[in-house]
């Protein structure tokens, strides 16, 4: 793998430059076993990868403002250890990789950062996620508690370092986007070939078996998450993930699949008619939803606020159901009263970048905050319509949601899974092809 350390550097030189003197301490996550001695796939910290490329466990970034230095703790090279697992950069090795001032073993991580924190007055260290450095941090506080030597200080505050990442990682640079459209195209090839497989596939996995296969022949070699493959009465539920359902012909199918490439998460969802043909009602829902999406997108623009295409789509979603008598009663008493949310429940979206549901504020100081250049966002309506005496049977069980990248640039939103279709007559086409 190429490495592009100068990515990096930068990165953690203003991170440096962003915050007042003290230590930063930013552990990447552990192996973790999944039954006996096996483990689940590894997937390093976001944050942690953020800032270093480093993809190993037992690994630690420090930083530290008063010598301007960025050190690595890392595992040492073993090549016994090596020869079942795998190639490890090693101390010396990954100083020169990932252009790291410094680099130690992880064994030497409780003896450098008590000597790190005797002289700083702040640790940029995030409390609770991983129990194993709490219990360090905690234990070098102690220590040097106990130590009245003249010179010794013992840090007054601990400042959570996620947020400060967080601001970052909400801004998405060169390097960021490259793979984040990398990663979305990838996505939508997925999807298309989800379609085009639609009339030959019998049950739910084996349309999520078509998604990995186009994922990994591709480089992504993991999903960003669990693909949600929900035929008929299963459209309706948010967030499933079985997929063993048998699939009918007359039924619509929701695929709510994305990959990730080189850590970078796509998330996508669409929805197709098994047999090729929307009928009168799913076309009538599908339409609500499809015009919600490409309203809502227009509202993603740099100087409006988050929120804006969330009211956009909730008004366009309760129209139409008040059109097609779902809903009784004025637009305004239904959204007033929330009576949409029976249908409508989740929200417009979220951002994305490294994480599928990626890290970033949706308000500063109780306002939502507004769109600016570099900001990734999904933008994700939907309408789910289970059995209820209150609705039309012809309608029950259609479950559609057609969710989109955006990428905020100078030019105004690029949505980035321009590439999988949502208009009717492109997808029946496709199918029926």
């Amino acid at each position: 793998m190429i490495i592009n350390k100068q990515v990096y550097i930068k990165r953690r030189n203003k991170l440096m430059n962003s915050i007042g003197d003290g230590i930063v301490i930013i552990p990447t996550t552990d192996e973790v076993i999944r039954n006996q001695d096996s483990v689940y796939q590894y997937r390093y910290d976001s944050n942690f990868y953020y800032l270093t490329g480093f993809e190993e466990p037992e690994s630690v970034l420090v930083i530290d403002t008063y010598t301007k230095k960025s050190i690595l703790f890392c595992r040492e090279k073993d090549k016994d250890r090596e020869m079942w697992d795998g190639f490890r950069y090693g101390v010396l090795n990954s100083r020169e990789a990932f252009g790291f001032d410094e680099t130690f073993s992880i064994s030497e991580f409780p003896h450098k950062i008590l000597e790190l924190a005797s002289k700083a007055a702040n640790l940029y260290y995030t409390i609770g996620c991983m129990h194993k450095y709490d219990q360090i941090i905690i234990e070098t506080l102690n220590k040097l508690r106990r130590t009245p030597k003249l010179g010794v200080i013992v840090p007054h505050c601990i400042i959570d370092i996620n947020y400060l990442v967080a601001e970052m990682r909400l801004f998405k640079d060169k390097h960021d986007i490259s793979l984040i459209r990398k990663t979305c195209e990838i996505s939508s090839l997925a999807h298309i070939a989800a379609m085009k497989f639609i009339k030959t596939a019998k049950y739910e996995y084996e349309i999520e078996a078509k998604l990995l296969e186009v994922f990994y022949k591709n480089g992504a070699r993991y999903p960003s998450y669990t693909p949600i493959v929900a035929s008929g009465e299963n459209s309706c539920i948010l967030h499933y993930v079985a997929n063993n359902k048998k699939i009918k012909k007359d039924e619509l199918i929701l695929i709510d699949a994305g990959c990730e490439y080189m850590g970078y998460a796509g998330d996508v969802t669409r929805t197709y008619p098994v047999n090729g043909k929307f009928n009168k009602e799913q076309q009538a829902i599908y339409e609500i939803v499809l015009e919600a999406n490409k309203k809502a997108i227009e509202k993603v623009q740099v100087g409006s606020m988050w929120n804006e295409p969330g009211v956009v789509a909730t008004r366009i979603i309760t129209q139409g159901l008040v059109d097609l008598k779902i809903l009784n009663g004025s637009v305004d008493d239904n959204i007033a009263n929330n009576n949409y949310k029976q249908y409508y429940m989740h929200g417009i979206g979220h951002w994305l970048g490294l994480d599928v549901h990626d890290v970033g504020t949706y308000q500063i100081n109780g306002s939502w905050r507004e769109y600016e250049v570099g900001m990734c966002t999904t933008i994700e309506p939907g309408i789910y319509i289970r059995p209820n005496q209150n609705v039309a049977e012809k309608y029950w069980n259609i479950g559609i949601r057609i969710e989109d990248d955006i990428l905020l640039t100078k030019k105004g939103a690029e949505v980035l899974t321009i590439l999988a279709p949502k208009e009717i007559k492109d997808i029946e086409k496709i199918i029926n092809n």
